[in-house]
């Protein structure tokens, strides 16, 4: 019977195409316009790392007067912390992983002598940043945690920066020149880009920001400056060997807790450690820590703009008006066919027979416009590219569950809004229509 009601609804859409191209544009402008706006929310709010998301932790500590709200957040905390406490907590090793870091740029000098020097963003973090976030890898591997103590010269690279150095070539084992001095590549990145960039909000959390990777130990010995906001707040200026030793805050720090003993255990350090600063008399006031997982984090750091919120209700509002003009369309198209509905009926059809064959129809409406939705999103999504900056490139990509997010929508939205014209036409009286022919 599917098969017969499909031909039942092609002959009857091929009838009257000019009415059937309307609903169809209808429902594909609708769906393109939400869809853009969905996909790039999508992107934006998504779980950077689904699969550890749970498990990873920014720590903080509030390292300003209750009544300073320099760099902080909606509770009071500040969102960055200070070398002095990010050091005590890297040697108290109380997590299962650790890692401070922060983003520094350097100058990089090209092998090939064709190829001019340029300047790149460079990553300083502890070793245990790559098994902590599942960063993959090409060639090579993270260094060791000897490296990190020896402040040693190496590096990893992101695949495009490989490309781009060594045309691709497994590079491990070789040397670059950063700020005229020499580092060896142990390690070369497959494809990574968590979007948004948790681990770091301040330094282009969409798109494309990390180049290459170094120990921290190796930035701070070389007075590597931060890429970023360094707040002083009063404690004698931004002067490295000053920001060292003092509280001002310029750090991120994150670290892996796998169970939730070992979350509690965490949390109970970061408390003691906060009544120890206050004792002795580095934090007069009672300091405030917080422990949040990536997905608490970024809601707490608003990621995703209020404008954004508001351009997906426009969007969806936009469907929703879409939808009730196809209502309408799929309404006057039904009631044009009562004719042949009451003769069916006539016949011996039942009500459910009518129904199922209208709601077949109306799917076939709205995969066609979900089809043409999704040219509209891709066309949409294309010049969002071009008007974005780069860095909000990578914002604007289809992928397979958007495309299937779309044609689920635009066939659920159609048929909802044949629910009324298809009832309407169930509802049709044979013996009226009979009577009229």
């Amino acid at each position: 019977m599917f098969n017969y009601y499909c031909r039942l609804a092609l002959s009857s859409l091929k009838r009257n195409a000019v009415l059937t191209t309307l609903m169809i544009v209808v429902i594909g402008v609708g769906i393109g316009a939400s869809m853009t706006a969905l996909t790039v929310f999508r992107a934006m709010s998504g779980d950077p790392i689904p699969a550890k998301s749970q498990r990873l932790f920014a720590p903080q500590i509030q390292s300003r007067r209750p009544d300073d709200r320099d760099r902080a957040g909606e509770d009071g905390v500040q969102v960055s912390v200070s070398y002095i406490d990010a050091m005590a907590w890297m040697q108290a090793r109380a997590a299962y992983r650790q890692t401070a870091l922060y983003a520094t740029t350097l100058s990089v000098r090209p092998v090939e002598p064709r190829q001019k020097p340029f300047k790149a963003t460079v990553r300083v973090v502890y070793t245990d940043f790559f098994p902590m976030f599942d960063v993959p890898f090409l060639f090579g591997s993270a260094w060791r945690a000897a490296d990190d103590e020896s402040h040693s010269a190496v590096v990893v690279l992101t695949r495009e920066m490989n490309d781009q150095l060594f045309g691709g070539k497994n590079s491990v084992g070789k040397t670059i020149r950063l700020d005229d001095e020499s580092y060896t590549v142990v390690g070369v990145l497959s494809d990574w880009l968590p979007i948004p960039r948790f681990y770091d909000l301040q330094i282009v959390p969409f798109g494309v920001g990390d180049q290459m990777f170094i120990p921290f130990t190796r930035a701070i010995e070389r007075q590597m400056v931060v890429s970023g906001n360094t707040s002083c707040s009063g404690d004698g200026g931004s002067a490295f060997p000053n920001i060292l030793r003092s509280n001002c805050i310029w750090l991120q720090f994150w670290v892996e807790l796998r169970t939730p003993e070992e979350i509690a255990k965490y949390r109970l350090y970061l408390s003691n450690y906060a009544s120890e600063q206050q004792r002795t008399g580095r934090y007069p006031w009672a300091p405030h820590t917080q422990l949040r997982n990536v997905t608490q984090w970024l809601s707490y750091r608003h990621v995703v703009p209020n404008e954004v919120d508001l351009l997906v209700l426009l969007a969806f509002g936009f469907l929703f008006i879409c939808l009730l003009n196809a209502t309408g369309l799929i309404l006057a198209k039904l009631m044009s066919r009562a004719g042949d509905i009451g003769v069916r009926r006539a016949l011996g059809a039942s009500r459910g027979a009518i129904i199922y064959q209208c709601l077949v129809e109306t799917a076939m409406i709205g995969l066609s416009g979900g089809a043409l939705g999704l040219l509209l999103t891709a066309l949409g999504l294309a010049v969002a590219r071009a008007l974005l900056s780069k860095d909000f490139v990578t914002l604007a990509t289809l992928d397979f569950a958007d495309i299937g997010i779309a044609i689920l929508l635009a066939v659920g939205a159609t048929l909802l809004a044949g629910l009324y014209p298809t009832w309407r036409a169930a509802r049709v009286q044979p013996a009226w229509q009979l009577k009229a022919k």
